[in-house]
């Protein structure tokens, strides 16, 4: 009778330990998923905040007279930032589905082993009934025959008593860890039918802006001889500005030699020649990529870096050696770095420029109504250089940004931060 009780509490240990693993690996699990929960909040809240800020924009535009390009064009970043919208609700969705899958079974886990732990304490209350009386323990003890083996059996006894304290406390511990699991599987189903209404109202809001755009496509491509004309005034103004930088860094290149022979310094022909200071400044530029601040507090991307394909225009390319990004009407462009004011410049169909050298980098500011500095002053980061220019025509008010190194047009967007 002995052996089998003994076998059974042995069994029941085991249970109890398999079980206390699982129980102990639980918490660890919960810190990444509730990481992961929070990175893809933080992304669906910055893409909010962006088309929050477009549909500003997009109402600012509409308020004109036409229908004009900004106006297709806000509404093109308005269905990319929906589409990525989308996408991280989906993915939220989807993480969140995991983890009501994980918490599922997890629940089936612990009230099996629930079970288990009752079924085994139940036997051992049975047992206790069976051998309640102090003649029955001492009939077992005396029974022994030697010594070692009473002592044994007394220490099975006092072993046995404590086992089933633990087991009943292990069961008590067990139900409220399951209630816990199964309240938190509650609150995701909350959250996921939250999210599934958000995506809902997503997808019916991507449809309608799709249906806009298609409608002002239709309407622009019958004034394709007018946006032509537009077209090319705008391809001047870049080729102009282009053209402007390359003369600077010439100059700038040319000048900076001739002073660093005049200072007995060594000269590699086809560079600037930086002093010191510039090359630390040129270095601390460098190391920044991706972490530079907006040029405008207030803002979203809607003309990209490279040859793309015209909105409306059949069959045509069109060329930025930058990157557009469109702001609200009074927006103030600034530094997104420090460095030295090499040139202010006026570009015809471009409004003012302001080139900012930092060592062997320029940072371009085009599109400004009004400029706060001049050629030789030092700015700090962050800090307002002019006014962004609004188009009156379209409501469009944007700043044109680009970065050079020596004659390499660089991409913006590769330097400015992902978020603001």
């Amino acid at each position: 009778m002995a052996g089998s009780i003994y076998t059974k509490f042995r069994i029941s240990r085991l249970a109890c330990t398999a079980l206390l693993t699982g129980l102990l690996l639980l918490p660890w699990a919960a810190p990444a998923q509730t990481q992961s929960r929070e990175a893809l909040e933080r992304d669906k809240q910055n893409i909010e905040r962006e088309i929050r800020l477009i549909n500003e924009m997009l109402q600012e535009t509409k308020k004109t007279a036409e229908v004009g390009m900004n106006q297709l064009v806000m509404l093109n970043t308005q269905i990319t930032r929906r589409e990525s919208l989308l996408r991280a609700i989906n993915n939220e969705i989807s993480l969140i589905n995991r983890r009501i899958e994980t918490q599922t079974r997890t629940i089936e886990e612990l009230r099996q082993e629930l079970e288990e732990l009752r079924a085994s304490y139940a036997k051992m209350v049975q047992y206790a009934w069976l051998t309640r009386s102090n003649y029955q323990r001492m009939a077992f003890l005396f029974s022994s025959n030697s010594f070692n083996q009473a002592y044994m059996r007394l220490r099975y006894l006092q072993e046995y008593a404590r086992h089933r304290q633990l087991q009943a406390e292990k069961i008590v511990k067990t139900q409220k860890t399951l209630q816990q699991e199964i309240a938190r599987l509650e609150e995701q189903k909350i959250q996921q039918e939250k999210l599934r209404a958000e995506q809902q109202q997503s997808m019916q809001e991507l449809n309608r802006e799709k249906g806009e755009q298609d409608q002002t496509i239709r309407q622009l491509r019958r004034r394709e001889q007018e946006l032509m004309q537009r077209l090319r005034q705008q391809e001047r103004a870049r080729q102009d500005l282009q053209h402007n930088i390359e003369r600077i860094i010439a100059e700038e290149r040319r000048r900076s030699q001739e002073q660093a022979r005049a200072e007995g310094r060594t000269v590699t022909p086809g560079t600037y020649a930086l002093t010191p200071e510039e090359q630390l400044l040129s270095n601390n530029f460098a190391e920044n990529k991706g972490k530079l601040p907006w040029p405008v507090e207030r803002g979203v991307i809607t003309g990209s870096f490279g040859e793309q394909p015209h909105p409306v225009l059949r069959n045509i390319k069109i060329v930025n050696n930058g990157i557009d990004i469109a702001s609200v009407p009074g927006a103030k462009a600034r530094a997104i770095f420090e460095g030295t004011v090499s040139r202010v410049i006026t570009v015809p169909g471009a409004y003012n420029a302001v080139i900012i050298r930092h060592g062997e980098y320029l940072t371009v500011y085009s599109n400004l109504a009004q400029v706060s500095v001049q050629s030789g002053d030092k700015v700090n980061i962050r800090q307002e250089i002019g006014t962004v220019a609004t188009d009156s025509r379209e409501g469009k008010t944007h700043v044109h940004l680009e970065v050079w190194k020596g004659n390499d047009k660089l991409n913006p967007a590769d330097w400015i931060a992902s978020q603001r």
